[in-house]
């Protein structure tokens, strides 16, 4: 299940970055059949990988199905990005009102490859476990099993949804504040965590254990550890898996899955340390931290998210990227906007989440060494778990510890019984310090230039789409204009000068052109690349063909920068005249024509720029 969780995490994840493009790659009825050839390919690899000797065996069929399971997020992958499914499936959003819907039919589109593998795997199922049933019924108690697993997220998207229909402005008011996010994920966890369980537990068709011996058993041996919960038959792999599980919070809606393998296989002493084990997730609050650990990521993420893509899309490699590579620049700025997070979220609960459950689970062990007073009881338990599961003693196990790492470390507390004091405080320790990093995190983040670095990737998104542009359409002088626009406001002024010097080659009538090549020629902060001369011949044809406010500007600074302050003055305001909205702006320059020389001027930015200079050494 903790397997199925990631793959999940990432079939959700592959679905959201996925953007509904104008138009779709390729026509309807050919996306179509290409999506049908991927169904039925998936399908004919999935039937040769099941048809293999070793998928009798249950650690064959389980790899198998682990192996095919990763797979299916390939073709899944592709049904997305060469069949655009969510430009199709997007037609559900009405509108972009409901996209919870589409979110939802996106999963449905994964789970589709997956009812392929379980038809796939039936037969050996069935060899495997002894039981005969038909094939939708095989699949529907598959999608049973890992509805829990999305349950959570499809019904927070549908919340959305649903809070965004009702007519209630004081709440739509709420929600859109800064923590209405927050407050809805706390209202929803608060319900998750009361009604999800019993949700859970018919989902899976758990039944009560019969009342009888075993249970009159059970409910003293709680008792002497002040403990309640209901006990429950699991019929996970038509109860032969040998293994239990607790669930729930709250004392009334607390139970423990026990499955009918797990009775028939474990002696009574067993079973009370195997319970002990459960009653130790819970005394040691470990569903709560639980819940705590994914809440956690919501939060890395949402503080972390906005900053981090902005710095990857700020760097300048992006745009050698995009160009060398040829792909679009929206492709390009998704991939590397979200593939950074999709390695994080994969990490994340890979090692972090990893690491915590990992030593809950060794703590509940300890726990239930602590209530039996000795570990026998948990490693005979543990060591016919192992046999009757296929010798897997010495499987290491990325979620639980491996059997022979969960019996090596009760015999070692069995030799010193402060381990379990020790580990209990190496829990405690770990919990602070990710405390300590989400807080830091949290101060850290708001030093981060976010603004800056967001005005960064727009300018580098433009950059991308213009050189793209020039690539395709290299004797287009708009695209050269642009980029010398684009390298002007980002005081890239030798880019701006050979753009602007390339786009009048291609187009030398264009006042545009004309007016801003003069522009950096005049008041370029490189001195070096000043040119008034050349300035006002540029200059002044532009306001030929196109006498507006501020070419007229650009030609009036043309004329004081050659000394011709009559003529500088005049053209002012004669700009002015024709643009009365920025009166005040050009009044503002006719005191600077009057008042200081074009060459007192460049004297004082030189001296600026020396003693800016002389103060960073």
């Amino acid at each position: 299940m903790y397997t199925n969780l990631l793959l999940f995490l990432v079939a959700i994840f592959l679905f959201s970055i996925d953007r509904v493009p104008s138009a779709p790659l390729l026509p309807g009825w050919q996306a179509l059949l290409l999506f049908l050839a991927l169904l039925v390919g998936y399908a004919r690899l999935a039937g040769r990988l099941f048809g293999r000797s070793r998928a009798s065996r249950s650690a064959g069929y389980f790899q198998t199905e682990k192996q095919l399971s990763i797979l299916a997020l390939v073709f899944f992958g592709m049904s997305l990005y060469l069949c655009d499914a969510k430009y199709y499936l997007s037609l559900l959003s009405f509108g972009d009102t409901t996209p919870a819907l589409v979110n939802l039919a996106g999963l449905l589109l994964f789970v589709i490859f997956l009812a392929i593998m379980w038809r796939a795997g039936k037969s050996k199922y069935e060899l495997i476990f002894g039981r005969k049933q038909s094939t939708p019924a095989f699949i529907l108690s598959n999608i049973k099993a890992n509805l829990p697993i999305v349950l959570p997220w499809a019904m927070l998207s549908l919340l959305y949804d649903i809070v965004a229909f009702l007519p209630f402005p004081g709440l739509q008011k709420v929600i859109a504040s800064e923590w209405g996010d927050l407050l809805l994920f706390g209202f929803f966890l608060f319900f998750v965590l009361i009604f999800f369980p019993p949700l859970v537990r018919r989902l899976w068709g758990c039944r009560k254990l019969p009342e009888g011996a075993l249970k009159k058993h059970l409910d003293a041996f709680c008792a002497r550890q002040n403990f309640s919960a209901d006990y429950y038959l699991w019929p996970l792999f038509e109860g032969q898996m040998l293994t239990a599980a607790v669930m729930g919070i709250v004392p009334g809606l607390r139970y423990i899955l026990l499955t009918p393998a797990l009775i028939q296989t474990m002696s009574i002493g067993e079973i009370e340390a195997i319970m002990a084990h459960e009653i130790g997730h819970v005394k040691k609050f470990h569903l709560v931290l639980y819940v705590f650990l994914i809440t956690g990521f919501s939060l890395l993420v949402g503080m972390l998210a906005e900053p981090f893509i902005y710095m990857f899309l700020s760097l300048h490699s992006l745009n050698t990227l995009i160009t060398w590579s040829g792909i679009s620049a929206e492709t390009a700025l998704t991939l590397v906007g979200s593939v950074p997070l999709l390695i994080f979220m994969l990490v994340y609960f890979r090692f972090i989440f990893g690491y915590f459950i990992r030593n809950f689970e060794r703590q509940a062990d300890l726990f239930s060494f602590a209530t039996m007073g000795n570990g026998q009881p948990l490693v005979s338990a543990f060591e016919k778990i192992s046999a009757l599961s296929g010798n897997i003693r010495d499987q290491p196990n990325w979620h639980h510890f491996g059997i022979g790492e969960r019996i090596d470390c009760l015999e070692h507390a069995e030799r010193d019984p402060e381990l379990v004091r020790r580990h209990d405080r190496k829990i405690r320790y770990s919990l602070i310090a990710y405390v300590a990093i989400l807080l830091l995190t949290l101060g850290l983040v708001h030093q981060i230039p976010t603004e800056m670095l967001a005005q960064r990737y727009q300018e580098n998104f433009a950059e991308s789409v213009l050189q793209q542009k020039i690539k395709q359409e290299p004797d287009r002088a708009l695209w050269q204009r642009l980029i010398g626009d684009l390298m002007l406001t980002r005081k890239m002024e030798e880019k701006a000068l050979a753009a602007y010097e390339k786009a009048y080659s291609l187009d030398p009538a264009n006042p545009e052109i004309m007016n801003n090549f003069a522009w950096l020629l005049l008041t370029s902060e490189n001195l070096k690349l000043r040119d008034p001369a050349k300035a006002l011949t540029l200059a002044r044809a532009a306001a030929t063909l196109q006498p507006k406010g501020h070419v007229l500007d650009t030609l009036a600074t043309a004329y004081w920068a050659n000394g011709l302050i009559d003529a500088a003055v005049s053209t002012e305001k004669e700009a002015a005249a024709l643009d009365p909205s920025q009166r005040r702006f050009y009044l503002a320059r006719i005191i600077r024509f009057t008042s200081q020389t074009y060459e007192e001027s460049m004297a004082a930015l030189e001296a600026a720029q020396k003693s800016a200079q002389a103060e960073l050494k």
